[in-house]
């Protein structure tokens, strides 16, 4: 959870800033740790004027079940407080009226000041259905450049 209250136009600027990966060669650690195990990997990224803005950029899936996934973007304060952004879930749940569909979680501000998850609302997307298609749109929609990705649905709208 965030220490403090961020401003919608706080998240815009985090959201539409400059980033660059710093470690695009990231490699993936499986996570046995109870069941389902999965893997994960997580990138570095810097943003901002001057580079001090510090984000870390995770892919998580289940190694038993593809379409169980999620890709997110964090930003971690100087303090070391974490705001997860944005999270890119596969359709391998249900969230809400979604049902089993690939979704998108954002921060809000509203959700940060009733102190509830940053982003815990979702709205549906058929923008990817892989792993590696979350990840394609979460670069694209978050400007960071340093990976490339290719996206899993190149006709489909963005």
């Amino acid at each position: 959870m965030p220490n403090r209250l961020y401003t919608d136009e706080e998240l815009h600027a985090l959201r539409t800033m400059p980033k660059q990966i710093d470690n695009p060669r990231s490699r993936w650690s499986e996570k046995p740790a109870g069941t389902p195990s999965h893997r994960q990997r997580s990138f570095k990224a810097r943003g901002g004027r001057d580079e001090q803005a510090i984000f870390e950029i995770y892919q998580r899936e289940n190694i038993q079940d593809d379409v169980d996934f999620s890709c997110g973007i964090v930003h971690v304060t100087l303090d070391g407080s974490r705001l997860t952004l944005a999270r890119y879930n596969g359709p391998g749940h249900e969230h809400g009226d979604i049902h089993y569909r690939p979704h998108i979680h954002r921060a809000t501000a509203k959700a940060i000041a009733s102190g509830r998850k940053p982003e815990r609302e979702a709205e549906e997307t058929d923008r990817y259905q892989t792993l590696e298609g979350a990840l394609a749109c979460l670069l694209e929609d978050f400007s960071i450049a340093g990976l490339s990705v290719p996206h899993d649905h190149p006709g489909l709208p963005l």
